[in-house]
């Protein structure tokens, strides 16, 4: 196999490349639903274009949006192409933290050109910044961030070419992802990290976890190391992020299959070899990403192949306990979690909304047996539950469909451990890649990104339409209208009868990213709230301010070229999901991904993550770049979102 340069491969394009779908030879199958669609795209992208601006009423994009009385409190930013970060006018922006700066006072120095050596890297700030929330109690300020992954040219000698070639190198690699848990304190000079907190911490590949819900104790969550099949450790590849209303954190397992490789050909059972290859766990005798699997023995599935089944899950935290034990919830599925969304239904009980960031797969959403009662017992609300995936519907309605013994065929710790067989046991919907959920404070409505699909309608070499995982043909359906979806869309659903445990609801494409400019209409130039002053593709993260304002943050092609041309850097926009509006409010240095949101407790700061930026982000010519958490403050220090 020829060397692979994992650093320059996307998550998706690795799995595609370790395992390619099957075209699909069911052809009359393929024409049937093409056929289909035929019947409602014209339907579906009105409904998506006029319910851009639905929430006012209003079919008529532009034209209507112009009338209305704007809520930002910005000019929008014009794209932006160079290394560092812009916000508008009246804004100012700082770095709060980066990669390798310390947490405690005994923690080794960053080397601008070699980074963290391996004694200590436990102690500093880890490498790409992800998901992060904030926590307020008494005064003190707890802001706990996810570290998804590693760039191995960075963060290990040049001459290794990214690879590790040593437990030493892995065990810095280990330490540098997971989760950190920090104290943040503003003064007269700006905000800062508390170093020597009590309550900081970092949370990595090799912290004990606890394992809870219906897969538990189950055999195939069972290893010699730990027999009971009930503790692991380590949370790997922390993606999105959420919190509970008795506020905990959530920590969201994504791209997990990539850690796990073998040194040796395998002879696998049925149930092994199907669920690797439905979850992309390599079975190849290769190094891999990262080759954990050629110096720590837990990661090599020829022997021990039941260490994949206990990672992919939402993770939770107690972030004033650092001595508490984090839990694994697999009652809430195992599949690659880019977030947790959570509201409360009407009855007090807890709902968990949740995407499945792979081309081609499912949305979920989590609703609790239990109410959450405030100071009451907790413990029951992420394992004693029912677990859900979508179906929508082409006429705008859509269903929850509960993932049961009776309509999957499977027991509920088969559930738990391969939910993505489950959803496709009962037909969900294939989505272009579900990222962010966000929950509205301020309507009883919820918003998922759809990042992007470059193999929805595409075909492959011989003529046959790409399939996801499951083999299912990932043709064109009502929330994912686009072949070839380069641009990404955000699909918005409202539960019937106000309550977000209900099993049905409407939805419609609150935007569809596009190019005017260079398609001046149809599919790819967008919805009407897209222009030439707005343009963005690949959204990914999402948060809703308590004004109810949508935060959109882009993972996406920043080249400013070809279908991107006009686009800039990565960036985050402000939405008004009123009247449709969308504005650019903050770029990324380019290389970057601006990922991760949220706000001090007094409003007045916001957090913002820049994940793998390119050139020498942010401390300038001769160092490496690192990933960083700015903080983003108005000039009067009003609030902001």
């Amino acid at each position: 196999m020829p060397k692979i340069n994992y650093d320059e491969l996307s998550f998706d394009d690795e799995d595609e490349l370790k395992f390619p779908r099957d075209a699909v030879q069911d052809f009359d199958r393929v024409v049937e639903r093409a056929v289909s669609r035929r019947g409602f795209l014209g339907g579906a992208l009105a409904f998506g274009s006029g319910a851009a601006v639905m929430g006012a009423g209003l079919l008529n994009g532009s034209s209507a949006m112009a009338a209305q009385v704007s809520r930002f409190a910005f000019e929008q930013l014009a794209p932006q192409t160079d290394g560092t970060v812009h916000v508008p006018n009246g804004y100012n922006w700082d770095v709060l933290v980066r990669w390798g700066d310390p947490l405690f006072s005994d923690a080794p120095a960053f080397d601008p050109a070699t980074g963290i050596p391996t004694a200590g890297s436990d102690r500093v700030f880890g490498e790409n910044t992800d998901g992060m929330e904030l926590f307020h109690q008494r005064g003190t300020e707890l802001l706990v961030v996810n570290s998804e992954y590693v760039n191995g040219k960075i963060n290990l000698p040049a001459e290794q070419e990214g690879q590790p070639a040593s437990a030493d190198d892995v065990t810095r690699l280990q330490n540098f992802q997971g989760v950190t848990v920090m104290e943040v304190a503003e003064s007269d000079e700006g905000w800062d990290v508390v170093v020597d907190s009590p309550y900081t911490r970092r949370i990595h590949h090799r912290t004990p976890m606890a394992i809870d819900g219906p897969a538990a104790g189950h055999d195939l969550m069972k290893t010699a190391a730990d027999p009971t099949g009930t503790q692991s450790l380590g949370t790997f590849n922390n993606c999105g992020s959420g919190r509970t209303p008795w506020g905990t954190y959530l920590t969201c397992e994504e791209n997990f299959n990539g850690y796990f490789g073998t040194t040796e050909e395998l002879s696998l059972d049925e149930v092994h070899a199907a669920g690797f290859k439905r979850y992309g766990v390599s079975t190849d005798v290769d190094p891999g990403r990262y080759n954990y699997h050629g110096y720590d023995a837990r990661f090599d599935i020829s022997k021990n192949p039941n260490e994949p089944h206990r990672a992919g899950y939402i993770v939770e935290i107690d972030p004033w306990n650092p001595d508490a034990t984090p839990v694994k919830h697999t009652a809430l599925g195992r599949f690659k979690h880019e977030n947790a969304a959570y509201a409360l239904a009407p009855d007090g009980r807890v709902v968990v909304y949740m995407g499945d960031d792979e081309r081609g797969e499912y949305m979920y959403k989590w609703v609790s047996r239990d109410i959450y009662v405030p100071g009451g017992d907790t413990s029951t609300l992420l394992s004693e539950g029912q677990l859900h995936v979508a179906k929508f519907n082409d006429d705008g309605t859509g269903i929850w469909i509960g993932l049961t013994r009776e309509d999957t065929g499977m027991t509920e710790a088969e559930i738990a451990i391969f939910t993505r067989m489950a959803g496709t046991a009962v037909s969900a919907t294939t989505m272009d890649r579900p990222e962010w959920i966000a929950v509205n404070p301020t309507a009883v409505e919820a918003y998922c990104c759809l990042t992007n699909n470059s193999r929805r309608g595409a075909l492959d070499d011989s003529g046959e339409i790409r399939t996801n995982a499951a083999g299912e043909p990932m043709v064109p359906n009502a929330p994912n209208p686009r072949e070839v979806n380069r641009y990404g869309q955000i699909v918005r659903w409202r539960p019937h009868n106000d309550d977000h445990a209900a099993s049905t609801f409407d939805w419609d494409l609150y935007v569809m990213a596009g190019n005017p400019d260079v398609y001046t209409d149809g599919l790819y130039a967008g919805t009407a709230n897209i222009n030439a002053g707005n343009m963005f593709n690949s959204p990914d993260g999402m948060q809703i301010d308590s004004t109810g304002l949508i935060w959109i943050q882009t993972d996406g092609d920043d080249d400013n070229e070809g279908d991107f041309l006009g686009m800039g850097n990565n960036q985050m926009l402000a939405g008004d999901p009123v009247t449709g509006e969308i504005r650019r409010f903050l770029t990324g240095p380019n290389g970057s991904e601006v990922t991760g949101l949220t706000w001090s407790a007094d409003r007045r700061t916001m957090f913002v993550g820049i994940q793998h930026p390119g050139g020498s982000f942010p401390d300038g010519e001769g160092s490496l770049p690192r990933s960083s958490i700015v903080v983003v403050k108005r000039d009067d220090n009003a609030l902001v979102g």
